[in-house]
């Protein structure tokens, strides 16, 4: 009789469980997830490393410098940069500026933003020598191209990704550089970028005259810039062939229009002064996301239907052919359709 009264009460109880998952499917169809042929959202795009952090040390007013340690770590061209996992889990990414020969460790360097999104706030206050992070990487969408000649910009932190090209360029070829900053103490690398050449480095605190310092720039010179949008924009202005690299997304802004998020069977609409991901997490707050600013990849969704406008600094042609990452880039016409 006991035993009766067992199956009896893991038979009512299953039964129970069963009709809960019902009213939990029917109140939200993307719970439990339909499966994908191949996971999109959060995919990892290379193995993550853990890095011992064996030096902090300040290398400007508000920049502090990190050197993280390991064995056979994978190799990077200048350009390159690391998806840091910091401890809260949030996940930026900061240009490589150590030597890309050195298979023991990679250098970063990150500016303090006191009104920013979190992140470089959590390596000045609690990335600490002796810590392990996770890094993943390295990744280039910056690299160094061949040219005649090499005409560099940078805006303060904007130096981290060309001091790696500077010491990389061949015996020979002409470069010069332009860095510019707030005053010398807040430049990180200063005096090491003029010992490389101090007749080819202009060294200008506050805004630059672009016009009289660009104004004899060599047609077949590749000119790089990295640093703040406002001075990118400039440059890009005067250079439109310029390779740049942001530290941020373009800046958001475009029409309104729909998002049909077509496993949910919802439709959303996406304001001129939001993000899809945004209007998205409004109906779906579980929806991955991490760097908000089109770098990580870990907001990466299939689209079905319309056209994208990428914003992102991450995704390759062939991948930008079937998904977005929704936290920058929008939609070309007014309609997306996602298979969310």
């Amino acid at each position: 009789m006991p035993k009766l009264r067992t199956v009896t009460v893991v038979a009512g109880a299953a039964l129970l469980a069963r009709r809960a998952m019902r009213r939990r499917i029917k109140a939200s169809p993307l719970w439990p997830m339909p499966a994908l042929e191949e996971p999109i959202s959060g995919r990892p795009r290379s193995r993550a490393l853990r890095l011992l952090v064996t030096s902090r040390e300040p290398v400007a007013e508000g920049v502090v410098r990190l050197r993280l340690e390991g064995h056979d770590l994978p190799r990077w061209e200048p350009g390159a940069h690391l998806d840091l996992v910091l401890p809260s889990g949030l996940v930026r990414q900061y240009s490589l500026c150590g030597d890309p020969a050195d298979t023991s460790s990679y250098t970063v360097a990150t500016r303090l933003v006191p009104d920013g999104r979190g992140g470089s706030r959590e390596v000045h206050e609690q990335v600490r020598e002796g810590m392990e992070l996770e890094v993943r990487g390295p990744r280039n969408r910056f690299p160094l191209v061949e040219a005649e000649s090499y005409v560099f910009v940078a805006g303060g932190i904007g130096i981290t990704p060309v001091l790696p090209m500077l010491r990389a360029l061949p015996d020979g070829v002409e470069w010069r550089l332009l860095y510019c900053g707030r005053d010398r103490a807040s430049m990180p690398f200063v005096a090491e970028v003029e010992k490389l050449g101090e007749d080819r480095v202009t060294v200008v605190e506050g805004l630059p005259d672009l016009d009289g310092l660009l104004a004899d720039v060599p047609g077949g010179a590749a000119v790089y810039c990295c640093g703040p949008e406002g001075l990118m924009a400039s440059v890009e202005e005067r250079f439109p062939g310029v390779h740049l690299e942001r530290f941020a997304p373009r800046a958001s802004g475009g029409g309104a229009f729909e998002v049909e998020l077509r496993r949910s069977g919802r439709t959303l609409t996406v304001p001129e002064d939001s993000t899809v991901l945004a209007a998205v997490r409004a109906q779906l707050p579980d929806t991955a996301y991490s760097c908000e600013q089109g770098f990580c990849g870990t907001c990466q969704q299939r689209v079905l239907e319309g056209e994208v406008e990428h914003r992102d600094e991450l995704l390759t042609d062939a991948e930008r052919g079937d998904s977005m990452l929704i936290c920058v880039s929008r939609a070309r016409g007014d309609r997306l359709v996602l298979d969310m």
